[in-house]
């Protein structure tokens, strides 16, 4: 049994870039420009330091299916991501 009944939202952004990266496996410099992108919007803390909810994650998840299984480049994925939020 847990100590804490701690409830996050999964808009909360709370996960930094080298934890992103570890819990989707991509590469910090891919999520970067994913960002760079627009594909995946994490929440912005100073100049440099990245955030990301757990529906940040989610999405990274499916971008790593796209990416690995679907051999998707980042400019395809944009499309098929944009096609799908219409």
């Amino acid at each position: 049994m847990p100590l804490f009944d701690i409830q996050i939202s999964q808009d909360e952004p709370v996960y930094v870039i080298s934890v992103a990266s570890r819990l989707v496996s991509l590469p910090v410099w891919t999520l970067r420009q994913l960002d760079k992108a627009g594909i995946v919007r994490p929440k912005r803390i100073g100049k440099k330091s990245r955030l990301y909810s757990l529906k940040d994650i989610r999405r990274l998840e499916y971008v790593h299916y796209l990416m690995e299984d679907r051999h998707v480049n980042i400019h395809g994925i944009k499309i098929i991501i944009g096609k799908e939020e219409e």
